[in-house]
């Protein structure tokens, strides 16, 4: 039995035990909780057990949907804790300040992050698109040998709580932040990359065009999808026929499970080498 639960045991009933989402994401001081509609009566006492679970915990939010629009803004109400929706993340030695309900932004990332780190050889040109509060910029920038990360984000909160990290962890020297649609950016540097990171598994594949049109010859693509388990293969295909729709001889050299995004569906990245 989780911490939440056995917390709960005698202000819930079993049934509503059995409801209780008991897993939950802490981003900086703020815990975000899922509260099923059939505990809705009850989400007061729920934020309220999760306050008390951790003292680094302020604030407990609750989702009110998914993630939305463009900018992947999630909407947010405050059960419990401080009233704020700001906050600062820490992680693997970085700060991070954002916005939890204006700025997307994932905690469990943090393993898949540092695992790209762990690929890049020194003096690489990087770039990630879809940057957001620049998590992967600053852990590139970091802890790997890179000579310099670019990043590219279309939201403009996000980007200037990016343009705040990199200030806040002392990293300008080695990152370059961009604001604006990718596909008008890009199209303005001179240069070309030796990685392009793409962490936006929903559309991503859409700017699979023009990461092929930046990337060196022999350069590494990373490429986020959502994908059925028994679906892999046909998505590592997919990738494949789209390379060579383009113009380019890609392989795929790994595809790896970077968490789950629902039963039986999972956030993977494509490894993809372009020949």
């Amino acid at each position: 039995m989780s911490a939440l639960k056995k917390l709960l045991a005698h202000k819930l009933t079993k049934k509503q035990s059995a409801l209780l989402r008991a897993s939950f994401d802490i981003i900086g001081s703020i815990a975000i909780i899922e509260v099923p509609r059939e505990l809705i009566k009850k989400q007061k006492i729920i934020a309220a057990a999760v306050l008390s679970l951790n003292p680094y915990i302020k604030t407990v939010a609750k989702k009110s949907g998914g993630h939305t629009g463009t900018y992947r803004r999630q909407k947010l109400v405050i059960l419990a804790g401080e009233k704020t929706k700001v906050t600062e993340h820490k992680e693997s030695g970085l700060r991070m300040k954002l916005n939890v309900e204006t700025c997307y932004f994932s905690p469990r990332l943090v393993t898949e992050r540092m695992r790209i780190a762990s690929l890049v050889n020194p003096n690489e040109k990087i770039l990630v698109m879809f940057s957001g509060v620049a998590p992967y910029p600053l852990i590139l920038a970091k802890h790997s040998p890179a000579k310099n990360v670019i990043g590219i984000e279309m939201n403009p909160e996000a980007h200037k709580y990016a343009v705040e990290n990199i200030a806040l962890n002392k990293l300008q020297h080695k990152i370059m932040l961009y604001k604006g649609d990718v596909k008008k950016i890009l199209p303005e540097l001179s240069e070309k990359f030796d990685r392009i990171i793409m962490p936006l598994p929903k559309t991503g594949e859409e700017f699979l065009d023009a990461a092929l049109a930046k990337i060196k010859k022999g350069g590494r693509i990373h490429l986020y999808q959502f994908a059925e388990e028994t679906k892999f293969t046909e998505a590592e295909q997919k990738v494949l026929q789209k390379c060579k729709q383009f113009g380019k001889k890609c392989t795929i050299l790994q595809t790896v499970k970077a968490g789950q995004h629902a039963p039986r569906v999972f956030r993977i990245c494509l490894d993809v080498e372009v020949k």
